[in-house]
């Protein structure tokens, strides 16, 4: 599904080029489980939808040119959620893991993994482990959030940073030391869901990114709504603090 070359008859006005000032998308993926209530099925289906959702989107923001995309799939609070739920996602990822090893040359990008992965079961951080080791030679970046907090990898860097020995630090130590230092800082962060709220993500990155909200839950959100997002990226003025 093309970005630039649709029927003019039908198009939406044409999206914007991205170019040096979008190169970095960021998606909290919210509404899974209220996908699947309002069907009748259980939270766990809805997850299974939204991983399709999440493949259909990476790979759509990699062909339209971002140069990094970072998803939120699972944060350091989500471990209350029920057992049966969070075993699902874990189950979800474990396939996810098993077609990104077989299917690879799908994607145009590296894959990286971030957060503290040291709680996985060994049999996960292992396909890790292999998975970011494919697509090398790709200068696109996907980032998987797991098991992450944006308080959380602060700290982690911090401890980083103080594990070198050094007694005080700059903002461009901080950045150095975070997990998406091969991405920078995403232009633009995207809520699914409706809720009002960066919820833990990209604390630090987050500063100057451009907020975007939609109340689509996150299975229904489609290729055209990133076109949507990329224009309305391009209509606002990023000013930095100046004017």
């Amino acid at each position: 599904m093309p970005l630039f070359n649709k029927d003019p008859k039908t198009a939406a006005p044409e999206t914007p080029r991205l170019d040096e000032h979008f190169k970095h998308i960021a998606f909290i993926m919210d509404g899974n489980g209220r996908w699947a209530k309002k069907r009748g099925m259980p939270r766990e289906y809805g997850h299974k939808v939204g991983s399709a959702t999440f493949k259909k989107i990476c790979i759509y923001c990699c062909d339209v040119g971002f140069k990094a995309v970072t998803v939120y799939a699972f944060s350091t609070e989500n471990w209350k959620r029920p057992k049966a739920e969070v075993d699902a996602i874990m189950g979800i990822l474990d396939s996810y893991l098993e077609e990104l090893k077989r299917d690879y040359g799908q994607y145009h990008n590296r894959f990286r993994f971030i957060g503290d992965l040291s709680v996985l079961t060994p049999a996960l951080r292992e396909k890790i482990t292999y998975v970011e080791t494919l697509n090398q030679e790709y200068d696109q970046i996907l980032n998987i959030a797991l098991n992450y907090g944006g308080r959380a990898e602060i700290t982690h860097a911090f401890n980083t940073l103080a594990a070198e020995g050094k007694t005080a630090v700059t903002e461009e130590d901080i950045s150095n030391a975070l997990y998406t230092v091969e991405s920078g800082d995403p232009d633009m962060i995207v809520r699914t869901g409706g809720d009002l709220r960066i919820s833990n993500f990209l604390l630090w990155q987050a500063a100057y990114a451009e907020l975007y909200f939609t109340d689509k839950l996150w299975p229904d959100l489609t290729p055209e709504d990133v076109d949507e997002m990329i224009r309305d990226f391009y209509s606002r003025k990023r000013r930095y603090g100046g004017l």
